[in-house]
């Protein structure tokens, strides 16, 4: 009786314990679901938190904030899971969590026992730890990897035992982990490559001997393959070749037969009598045997035999760059930016600049129509009739077009010239017969009352502003008050040149401050020559910024014309040199070699720059004709035949238009001209192979030309004040050490070496130099230059003391000087002989 009570009781129990089981069933389920969910939600967040996290900060501080939208893919959730999880966390190792979440998740869906998942959790928790500490220990490279927790968690260890004493804790816990989770340990590393030992011999063992065979007593034979094929009642047959992982007991391959048969276990050892007779190149067998192999690896496959090894060593493949390495260098630092050392530079504002009153141009319509009626007038007179006239208003001259009836010769109405400017009691008037383009013949009037054209209006004008030339010159509006824009580096030289006062000095401020406005100092720099000494003085205040001079030199403005020479001729070494640099980098003009070296495919340890602009400017020609003649005209007809191509361009203005100044070779280079105001037609075809010079109305009305055609151009006009006001500006702020230093031109008288030097006339920094030369083992002026910061002419007068002391050896051509002395104990022991002597 009381046993059926009690078996009643526990099948009640049993239904109840069911019952609650089917309930918390379906609460695994949805718990399992929703961990699942949650690690394919951590992985979305951490790996687009990796990509975005960036821009991503400013939505956790603003999570209100619904106009602000995260990049994560999960939102404003996943970024904030991510910030968490890996920032505020555990950083990179937080991944684990992914995987926990992921199998808890899956074992209470599958309703799988939870039990199997402690040693699980421990160990990634384990591993979570120790990876949170080890990426926080390169928190100086990685910040991100090892997150908060690692980060301090690496700071309280450092605090207390050091970076090397935490580094070995973290090491101790790695072979803690690898010893208990992954549980290696000596016994089976060696046990794996003594599996592969015998796995090599018994390959090894079928290529030299016969088929093993079993006897019993009675000299019965029983062929191995044979036997094992059988079919066997008795299941004591059993053939392990390889031991398992856990059966590290078992110290070999056992056949086991029944006790009928006794196999012989050294019989069937595989052995090879004759080791030195294998060959494993012309035996087919031997090279089935050696096909059926594992896959040899890079490191040596030894196989031993009685007498000795034989190693097959297969040498290692060269690892493959599958990925450009300058378009990486690109990826992880960026273009190459020339203007980052002074990144804070700020261009000069439009408000330095003078805004002159009726900055626009006043259209008088009653001295319109009264100069209409007078060329037409003055044309009936001589029999001329007009079928169309039109005027076009600029800032100082109009320009009137007029069509002619048929049958009039245009060389007539060009005859006219003086009797219209006659009619009209104007200053000047040109004839362009015909317009270049157009079927008209212009007739170009000044107005009573001319327009100041204002630097301002040309700087801010979107055709100078959005101007896409390497080096955009702003000089003026023409007649249909256009602002007229040229590129420097197209032209590629200009030559400027009228007489006294007519704005000369005025158009070369115009082309400067057009260049300021434009270029930083780290894309141009100026060589600037002003032999009277006053016109370009203004511009000392930018000499770190935009000026480039000799070494040794104070003055980064030239005025002596002694020093102009050389000047002249260090701009061609610079030519040379960095003709070389273009030649080397396999490329033709200097554009193409800053943007190869901007994508950082040039490597700046062979030498290689960023090159700036090279802007020549020369105020008075003719004063340096006169005074060097051949010595200026030779280094500038060189820099005008070659020179474009790398970047040095040209600007020389003269007033003096002569033949003997302006010489063919000059000429001949300098396709775009600018011709101000001259006093005859001699000077006007001397400068621009054309008249017209002559009729201009001065006060910076110029003409340009380039090639074949001519425009008429009002410079703009930029005062002393304003310039001075740029200068200022600029030259306040954050300069460049020193001004772009040219290399130092040696002249011809003086290559002579003197080897007799007296120990007294040696340079202060011979020891230095000597000590610099005896550590890198090369004698060499350009390792002296770059090493001690020095010019030419010094390194190169060192370098001679050095030969005369014996220290290096002599000239040797293109191969750097031998250096006689081994190390800087033998050069000790040399200056110390010196001073006993």
């Amino acid at each position: 009786m009381a046993r059926t009570k009690k078996t009643a009781e526990t099948a009640d129990e049993k239904k109840d314990i069911k019952k609650k089981r089917k309930i918390s069933r379906r609460h695994e389920i949805l718990i399992g679901s929703l961990l699942v969910l949650l690690s394919v939600a951590l992985l979305l967040s951490f790996v687009s938190f990796f990509i975005y996290w960036r821009e991503d900060q400013s939505t956790l501080v603003s999570w209100a904030d619904r106009s602000l939208k995260a990049r994560n893919w999960l939102g404003k959730f996943g970024a904030w899971l991510a910030d968490f999880f890996i920032f505020k966390g555990f950083g990179a190792a937080s991944f684990l969590f992914v995987k926990l979440f992921f199998l808890t998740g899956a074992f209470l869906v599958l309703d799988v026992p939870l039990r199997k998942l402690k040693s699980i959790w421990f160990w990634d928790l384990f591993a979570l730890i120790v990876l949170s500490v080890l990426f926080g220990f390169f928190a100086d490279s990685l910040p991100e990897l090892g997150g908060t927790v690692g980060y301090e968690m690496n700071v309280f260890l450092q605090d207390y035992i050091g970076s090397t004493g935490t580094l070995l804790v973290l090491v101790f816990g790695i072979i803690i982990y690898l010893i208990y989770k992954i549980k290696v340990s000596p016994d089976k590393i060696k046990g794996f490559f003594e599996r592969k030992k015998s796995e090599i011999n018994e390959e090894l063992a079928k290529m030299n001997t016969a088929t093993p065979a079993v006897s019993d007593n009675a000299g019965d034979a029983y062929n191995l393959e044979e036997f094992a094929t059988e079919e066997q009642p008795n299941e004591d047959l059993k053939f392990n070749p390889f031991p398992e992982e856990d059966e590290e007991d078992i110290p070999e391959p056992v056949l086991k037969v029944a006790s009928k048969f006794e196999i012989d276990k050294e019989a069937l050892r595989p052995t090879i009598e004759h080791p030195s007779e294998i060959s494993l190149t012309h035996d087919p067998k031997h090279e089935a045997v050696l096909e059926s192999l594992p896959t040899p690896t890079p490191a040596p496959q030894i196989i031993t035999t009685d007498d000795e090894a034989f190693v097959i060593e297969k040498a290692p493949e060269e690892d493959i760059v599958e990925e450009n390495l300058a378009a990486r260098l690109v990826e992880d630092f960026g273009l190459f930016d020339p203007t980052l050392e002074l990144s804070n530079y700020k261009f000069p504002t439009i408000d330095m600049l003078k805004e002159y009153a009726g900055g626009g141009i006043t259209i008088n319509q009653e001295e319109l129509e009264e100069n209409k009626n007078r060329i037409v007038e003055t044309l009936r007179n001589y029999k001329i009739d007009i079928a169309q006239i039109k005027a076009t208003v600029g800032p100082s001259v109009t320009l009137y077009e007029i069509v002619p009836e048929a049958g009039i010769r245009i060389s007539k109405i060009k005859s006219l010239e003086d009797d219209i400017a006659l009619s009209l009691s104007a200053l000047g008037i040109r004839i362009i017969a015909p317009i270049p383009g157009k079927g008209t013949i212009g007739i170009e009037v000044p107005n009573q009352k001319p327009t100041i054209v204002s630097m301002k209006n040309v700087i801010g004008s979107s055709k100078f502003q959005e101007a896409e030339m390497e080096l955009p010159i702003a000089l003026g509006k023409t007649i249909s008050n256009e602002t007229f824009v040229a590129d420097l580096a197209k032209m590629p030289h200009l030559l400027m040149a009228g007489a006294t006062g007519q704005g000369k000095s005025v158009g070369l401020n115009a082309v400067l401050t057009s260049l300021l406005y434009k270029k930083h100092p780290a894309e141009v720099k100026f060589v600037l020559v002003d032999p009277k000494k006053v016109e370009l003085t203004l511009f000392n205040k930018i000499e770190r910024h935009y000026l480039a001079k000799l070494p040794d030199t104070e003055d980064a403005i030239i005025t002596d014309n002694t020093k102009v020479i050389n000047t002249l001729n260090s701009l061609c070494v610079e030519m040379d040199n960095r003709y070389s640099l273009l030649k080397d980098a396999m490329v033709r003009n200097i554009k193409e070699y800053n943007d190869k070296f901007k994508n950082r495919k040039l490597n700046p340890e062979a030498g290689h720059r960023f090159l700036p602009y090279i802007v020549l400017v020369v105020d008075e020609f003719a004063d340096l004709i006169m005074t060097a003649g051949k010595e200026v005209e030779t280094p500038i007809a060189r820099l005008a035949q070659l020179a474009r191509a790398i970047g040095i361009h040209l600007i020389i203005a003269t007033q003096r238009p002569s033949v003997n100044v302006i010489t063919g070779i000059i000429k001949a280079n300098f396709p775009a001209r600018i011709a101000f105001r001259v006093t005859s037609k001699i000077d006007s075809r001397t400068i621009l192979d054309t008249q017209g010079a002559d009729q201009l109305i001065g006060r910076g009305d110029l003409l340009y030309s380039n090639g074949n055609d001519v425009t008429r151009v009002q410079c703009a006009f930029v005062d002393t004040p304003e310039v001075e006001k740029i200068t200022e500006f600029i030259g306040s702020q954050k300069a460049y050490p020193n001004a772009y230093l040219l290399p130092e031109y040696v002249p011809e008288g003086e290559t002579g070496i003197n080897l007799d030097i007296d120990i007294s006339e040696r340079d202060a920094l011979f020891r230095e130099a000597a000590e610099v030369i005896v550590s890198s083992q090369q004698g060499s002026a350009s390792l002296l230059q770059r090493k001690l910061k020095l010019g030419y002419n010094r390194a190169g007068r060192l370098i001679d003391q050095l030969e005369a002391a014996g220290i290096v050896g002599p000239f040797e051509g293109s191969k750097a000087r031998s250096v006689n002395v081994p190390d800087l104990q033998a050069l000790d022991q040399f200056f110390a002989n010196e001073q006993n002597e």
